[in-house]
């Protein structure tokens, strides 16, 4: 909903606002924040981000746009963030806030699957009919798939009445057709992503011979990119209710529109950046300044002029043009030691449910940040809120509950 030129997600971001001034007062009052979360990498690299948003937001061209767009950060970081750090001392609120996400997502997308029976599971209709939970497909589909591995979870906890694995199992069911039936490319290659991951995970292959295996990836890709470059451009295969064909046209750049739409902003995007490279344009400006950059040969026929069908589609490239290339490092170096410590926390952790719990979260995350390389955002409620809680409880299980903390943590109230 926008009032005036503000736009806000009712009623979650007025409420995160209110929470964010309460908590800073509240914190101002008391003077103290426990130095130990201050301390943390990951604690650190978020203020590195923020602080760097900052100053880009003094450079910007469009310094009312920004402004709004670092408050809106703010809203969500401190509530969502530092704030949930401290009610995860007590190990139970993790539980809690995953369950409460889970419980809503999976009335959602049955309500969703619902009336998508109506239309006959129309993949045309797949496009709006999670309105007005969710503004389109795609974001729906990123959290579905966000939320499968912390359900799945979940249903490894000792403490799990008979009744509570039923409804998780019936919530698996959920989430997995609502995934299905969103249509949503993007999050059906995130799971997959994920699910690698897990398998690293579980076979403990030393993370060398992984950066090792990518760099061969990358430099074979590198020697025949002409030749990978012709086999794309052969595929004609259009996004189609037939799933297979679906699944085939995600590597369709040759006459899919979603794609090359996505390639059109990825241009603009890197001509932003070319631009101006150092501060970029402004957190939150994308949306505002790409049109000049497209160019008449990559226009598709779902391409706009004013910003209202989309940023980025990439949380780093939006990053780059938004930012400039130290913005881009330092939303990376944030997503290096959320999964750096995440995956050092998991080998020495010695609390198995903790261990099932972290390494859930951290599937989570890599749903969502492959899924970003295609889409953006975290400028909204939905993805927000999840991402930063799952942040949250990274850094409390590192703190609060990993084996020197683990006996005290649990005596400690909010």
């Amino acid at each position: 909903m926008a009032l005036g030129n503000v736009g806000f997600y009712l009623p979650t971001e007025p409420i995160l606002f209110g929470l964010m001034i309460l908590l800073s007062i509240r914190a101002l009052m008391r003077g103290t924040y426990d130095k130990k979360l201050l301390n943390h990498p990951i604690t650190i690299s978020v203020l590195f981000y923020l602080a760097w948003m900052a100053i880009t937001v003094l450079t910007s061209s469009n310094i009312l746009v920004s402004v709004k767009f670092l408050i809106a950060k703010l809203w969500f970081v401190i509530p969502l963030f530092f704030y949930l750090i401290v009610v995860f001392r007590q190990k139970e609120n993790m539980y809690r806030v995953v369950w409460l996400y889970l419980i809503s997502l999976a009335a959602v997308v049955f309500i969703t699957l619902i009336r998508h029976y109506g239309w006959g599971f129309d993949q045309k209709a797949a496009h709006w009919i999670m309105s007005p939970f969710y503004k389109d497909h795609t974001s729906y589909g990123a959290i579905v798939a966000f939320y499968i591995p912390l359900a799945i979870g979940l249903l490894y906890r000792k403490k799990n009445s008979a009744i509570i694995q039923y409804i998780l199992i019936l919530f698996l069911v959920i989430l997995s057709v609502g995934l299905l039936y969103s249509y949503t490319r993007a999050a059906w290659v995130s799971l997959v992503a994920a699910l690698g991951v897990w398998a690293l995970f579980k076979l403990k292959i030393n993370i060398k011979y992984v950066a090792i295996l990518g760099l061969f990836g990358a430099f074979v890709g590198f020697q025949y990119y002409t030749d990978i470059s012709i086999a794309l451009s052969k595929n004609k295969t259009d996004s189609s209710e037939n799933l297979s064909k679906h699944i085939e046209s995600i590597s369709n750049v040759s006459t899919d529109a979603s794609n090359l739409e996505r390639i059109n902003r990825w241009n603009c995007a890197i001509r932003m950046f070319e631009e101006r490279p150092v501060f970029g344009w402004g957190p939150g400006t994308y949306a505002f300044e790409y049109a000049p950059f497209q160019h008449s040969d990559e226009i598709t026929v779902i391409s706009t002029n004013f910003g209202n069908k989309g940023n980025a589609h990439s949380e780093y490239l939006g990053a780059l043009s938004e930012m400039g290339v130290l913005g881009l490092f330092s939303f990376l170096l944030m997503l290096f030691f959320v999964f750096y410590k995440g995956s050092l926390l998991y080998i020495k952790l010695e609390d198995k449910e903790l261990k099932t719990l972290l390494l859930s979260v951290l599937l989570a995350l890599v749903s969502y940040f492959v899924h970003g390389v295609l889409n953006n955002y975290l400028d909204t409620d939905k993805a927000s809120v999840p991402v930063w809680t799952c942040f949250a409880i990274i850094v409390a299980i590192d703190i609060y509950h990993s084996k020197n903390t683990a006996t005290n943590s649990e005596k400690i109230s909010v």
